[in-house]
């Protein structure tokens, strides 16, 4: 199976990675690394990557950033940078991606657990992780040639406990294998318009 990691260097994407690479072809891009660079947050840069790579059979999105901060500090614009990156950079992945998977091919996207459990903070993080929840189950009505989609929402990873630890009080970290799991269910299964919720 040949497939494409987006944000393949990350904290969970180089998990991912690592385990796919076992039985699959990987392809890794990224802002600044990888196999091939791209702006998550631009669609003729996500175009162009496609047009590079070509036909997949599976695509995984562990990208997109979104601004935390307090409420009443949020501008518009700060909000906009959630929408454009981490919602839209998602959605451009599917509609774009869409014409460059085979047939019965998947697409994975990325959430959080902010969506169902927000902490201090995270109201555009949040905002944005509800939006992919809807849009994966509305467009998997849609997608057409077999075309699977699923998102996997984590909570707060072992990874990253340290840095973020602070943010969620008595968030039980996740393992990075029970992590990858739901990324290896929703891309070598058969379930699709899925959200995998990963728990400690």
């Amino acid at each position: 199976m040949k497939i494409l990691i987006i944000g393949g260097n990350g904290t969970i994407g180089k998990k991912v990675t690592e385990r796919l690479s076992i039985k699959h072809e990987v392809i890794v891009a990224g802002r600044n690394s990888g196999d091939i660079n791209v702006d998550f947050s631009e669609s003729k840069s996500i175009k162009s990557m496609f047009e590079t790579i070509g036909k997949l059979d599976a695509i995984v999105a562990v990208a997109g950033d979104a601004k935390w901060d307090k409420f009443n500090n949020l501008s518009e614009e700060d909000f906009y940078i959630g929408i454009k990156s981490k919602l839209m950079g998602q959605v451009n992945t599917v509609r774009i991606g869409k014409e460059f998977l085979n047939k019965n091919g998947s697409i994975t996207l990325s959430t959080g657990i902010l969506a169902d459990d927000p902490v201090d903070m995270t109201t555009s993080a949040a905002m944005v992780n509800g939006g992919i929840h809807s849009f994966v189950k509305a467009v998997a009505l849609e997608l057409e040639n077999g075309i699977r989609i699923n998102a996997v929402s984590s909570d707060l990873v072992e990874d990253a406990y340290e840095k973020y630890k602070d943010y969620f009080p008595g968030n039980t970290p996740v393992s990075m294998d029970k992590i990858v799991d739901g990324y290896v269910k929703s891309i070598e299964g058969k379930i699709t318009g899925r959200i995998l919720r990963i728990l400690a």
